[in-house]
């Protein structure tokens, strides 16, 4: 499914903020383009791979028609198609279309930049945040401060089961600005840090006479990951608002926002319209985020509907989100929640000091679900810091060396994908379908293949691709991440449509499963209604689902 956004500018350094499954970003000089679908010279039967065209190609023979009738649709007459399907005990290549070629990989790109942390993490790894007790205890009393040192968890218990599992919706909350029936999980954000004061108060603490610092010197916020990762995220620094009708036109609507951390305040202006009337909600923050305000319009018969505002300071939100859970908790602490986070006041580092409290997460393969399913371009991004870590470097860029070396002992071709950001959405981010096939490939040698594999979006299931071929044949049996690059044509007045792209697995029956990727750039939409860009997706989708049936057996 795609889901377009705002556009972005073409450059790393100062990239918009505005983050989606499926990127807006401007075109660049350098996508792959052609008039025609099908490759020069006159491909080979797919039948005969040993004997492939100098270019790589197989070219469109063979291919079910109705693949085939989809490529050469007259919205694509401008667009270059890109696909590879090998097969799953062999590597015999099936299907093939310019596999060496270099195309915008939207968040298909997300297939290696989460393998790398949960190889070299590992699926089992957990986050455990600690807080430590900087100072003199008599009995109940702390005379100094409490300590909580991130540590990169991407989510602190906000989504977290009673079974441990990480829950999501298929469209997520982050997605809220951008399309309308994003939906919140049941969790409470606050969930981790509620727990940790719990344990403070159950070491025998009831009182602070210091103060509560957040330790974010895991790493250092790189304004070149956008989102930008920070050592403590929590409900993805956001403020969630969700926006009801009133109960009869003119009447005010009515909100509810979570997570309600002082000092944060929020106000509503929203009113109720007759039914069937538009709904406009914008809005607007102020004195560093803290002050929100909704305005606009929404129906009378509208669904709930979810916004949200950005927290500007993750660690001072979490340093007063953990000093109201200790007052909860029945634990009093001295210091103004409104001050700002005493980072000054840290220790060098914390041997010989007690730990009194520290937070487990669910393990990283969990994480990782989450990321691909809904494709989570915050914990992407956080991948590469985390990776920098394992580096013992403070630098998120320290991080990409890593996943390099990763890739080399995977067996994958690093030279043959273009990374500045964890989940592909930079302007010069670039892969083959090789490369990708390449990184599903390795998975499937792996002990972790199966949950590798299912932790991506289903077809017509889950994740993404919920929506897309519910009914079809191939409903359950495609297993693969979607991408997108999409931006403004203002010269047409209408979209143009950097990339989609899908890849992944096609269940071919009695445990095996083909590799495949399937992706087109340089298309253009008839018009500029960014709804007319899930067409092109659904073409993808059922170029999957249409490569399935014919290799099931």
């Amino acid at each position: 499914m795609s889901r377009p956004i705002h556009p972005a500018p073409v450059r790393r350094r100062g990239t918009a903020a505005a983050c989606a499954a499926l990127l807006f970003v401007a075109l660049t000089a350098g996508t792959a383009a052609g008039a025609d679908p099908t490759p020069s010279p006159s491909p080979s039967s797919p039948s005969s791979p040993s004997s492939p065209p100098p270019s790589g190609d197989t070219g469109l023979a063979g291919l079910d028609p109705r693949i085939t009738a989809i490529m050469r649709k007259p919205d694509y007459r401008n667009a270059q198609w890109g696909l590879l399907q090998t097969e799953a005990d062999s590597g015999r290549v099936v299907h093939s279309l310019f596999p060496g070629q270099f195309f915008i990989p939207g968040s298909t790109a997300k297939l290696i930049s989460v393998s790398g942390p949960w190889q070299t993490l590992g699926a089992d790894h957990r986050f455990v945040t600690p807080v430590y007790a900087v100072g003199e205890r008599d009995g109940a009393t702390l005379t100094g401060d409490l300590d909580l040192v991130a540590q990169g968890d991407l989510t602190m218990g906000g989504r977290t089961r009673p079974d441990g599992t990480v829950a999501y919706t298929d469209l997520d909350h982050t997605y809220a600005n951008d399309f309308p029936g994003a939906t919140l999980t049941p969790e409470n954000p606050l969930a981790g840090i509620d727990r940790l004061a719990r344990q403070v108060r159950d070491s025998g603490i009831t009182r602070v006479d210091g103060d509560v610092i957040v330790d974010s010197r895991l790493f250092l916020p790189d304004p070149e990951l956008v989102p930008t990762p920070t050592p403590l995220i929590i409900n993805d620094n956001l403020i969630d608002l969700l926006t009801t009708p009133g109960d009869r036109a003119g009447a005010d609507a009515r909100l509810d926002w979570r997570p309600k951390v002082a000092p944060y305040q929020v106000t509503s202006a929203v009113k109720t319209v007759a039914a069937g009337k538009p709904t406009d909600i914008t809005v607007t923050a102020t004195d560093g985020g803290t002050r929100i305000r909704l305005t606009g319009t929404i129906a009378a018969d509208a669904e709930p509907l979810l916004r949200t505002s950005p927290i500007g300071d993750p660690a001072a939100f979490g340093r007063v989100a953990l000093i109201e859970a200790l007052e909860r908790a029945g634990v009093h602490v001295t210091a103004d929640p409104s001050a700002a986070n005493p980072v000054g006041r840290l220790p060098r580092d914390y041997d010989g000091r007690p730990r009194v409290a520290a937070y487990t997460s669910p393990p990283y393969a969990q994480y990782a679900k989450l990321i691909l399913k809904v494709s989570h371009n915050l914990g992407a991004n956080l991948g590469i810091c985390l990776l920098a870590g394992t580096a013992h470097s403070n630098q998120c860029a320290a991080g990409f060396p890593v996943l390099a070396g990763f890739l080399d002992r995977a067996g994958v071709d690093r030279e043959q994908a273009q990374l500045m950001d964890g989940r592909g959405g930079n302007p010069a981010d670039r892969a083959t379908p090789q490369v990708l096939v390449q990184m599903l490939a390795y998975w499937q040698r792996t002990p972790d293949a199966r949950l590798f594999r299912e932790a991506l979006p289903i077809l017509g299931v889950d994740g993404l691709l919920a929506d897309n071929c519910r009914s079809c044949p191939a409903r359950g049996k495609v297993f693969a991440k979607t991408g997108a690059a999409v931006g403004g044509d203002a010269l047409n007045d209408r979209l143009a449509v950097g990339a989609i792209t899908i890849a992944g697995y096609l269940d071919r029956g009695g445990g095996r499963f083909d590799t495949f990727y399937a992706g087109v750039n340089g298309a253009s939409t008839p018009g500029a209604d960014p709804t007319e860009v899930l067409s092109i997706a659904n073409d993808l989708a059922l170029i999957a689902a249409y490569l399935q049936e014919s290799s099931s057996s």
